[in-house]
């Protein structure tokens, strides 16, 4: 008997977002199979961040007759259903915690979907256990009693990624994850980016960081002003003819891109 094919995590088909009056993603075709580490990459207004608010359900594409948009196959979706598959982390996220919780709590969160502990919730055995295994894979459980306000943005980042995994997500989409960080901790960080490649779930990185395609990437998107302009893996793609092109001026890369 012939084994089903598996659903494509993604499935883009001629989708075209307006956002404030203007055109932020223009007849979209991209689709991204499970396990398929991807950077998404483009300069800013290249339609990076409605994407992700696609993909969150924030924005809807414009109807059409060849229009379609699947998560794992299915084009309708519970938005708390849809949380328990994908873990999404974005900028915004850190600017919503309470910083007076714990890195333990901070992860917790996740659990129950807001960025805040209430005393009526429950926490189980289980949960604490996951919340334990999370952050030994992120290397950050000797912060697991600090509070949030005492850590540093790449600390609190990984947080950020612990609170996304402990609901066991088939897939983890990362916002411009190194924006803001210092060398050491944009380091610290795409080493536990490699970690979690290992854990067989899928890597989506929104980025215009060439050094976030760490070497667990195999395909990498090229966005420009809404639609796509180049796809394939990194070494042919990301050339300095391509992203000279993309981001209209001369750009020269290092031997070792």
């Amino acid at each position: 008997m012939l084994k089903a094919a598996q659903p494509l995590l993604l499935d883009f088909e001629n989708v075209t977002v307006l956002r404030g009056g203007r055109t932020a993603l223009q007849s979209l075709t991209l689709k991204i199979p499970v396990g398929e580490h991807t950077v998404l990459f483009g300069p800013n207004g290249s339609g990076k961040s409605t994407f992700i608010k696609t993909i969150t359900r924030e924005c809807y594409p414009v109807a059409g007759p060849r229009t379609a948009f699947r998560i794992f196959g299915e084009e309708n979706w519970n938005v708390f259903d849809l949380r328990q598959l994908l873990g999404i982390v974005t900028n915004d996220l850190e600017a919503g915690l309470d910083h007076d919780m714990t890195g333990r709590e901070a992860v917790l969160t996740g659990f129950f979907s807001h960025l805040r502990r209430w005393p009526d919730e429950r926490v189980t055995p289980a949960m604490q256990r996951k919340v334990r295994e999370v952050l030994a894979i992120l290397e950050v459980a000797h912060l697991a009693d600090r509070p949030l306000g005492e850590m540093s943005s790449g600390e609190v980042r990984r947080m950020l990624i612990g609170r996304a995994l402990v609901h066991d997500p088939k897939a983890l989409i990362l916002d411009e994850p190194t924006n803001s960080l210092d060398l050491r901790a944009a380091f610290e960080f795409r080493r536990s980016l490699a970690r979690i490649a290992a854990l067989d779930k899928t890597i989506i990185i929104v980025t215009h960081q060439v050094e976030d395609v760490i070497p667990e990437i195999r395909r990498v998107v090229l966005l420009r002003r809404g639609r796509l302009f180049k796809d394939g893996p990194p070494a042919r793609v990301l050339t300095a003819r391509n992203l000279s092109a993309l981001f209209g001026m001369r750009i020269s890369l290092p031997p070792f891109l």
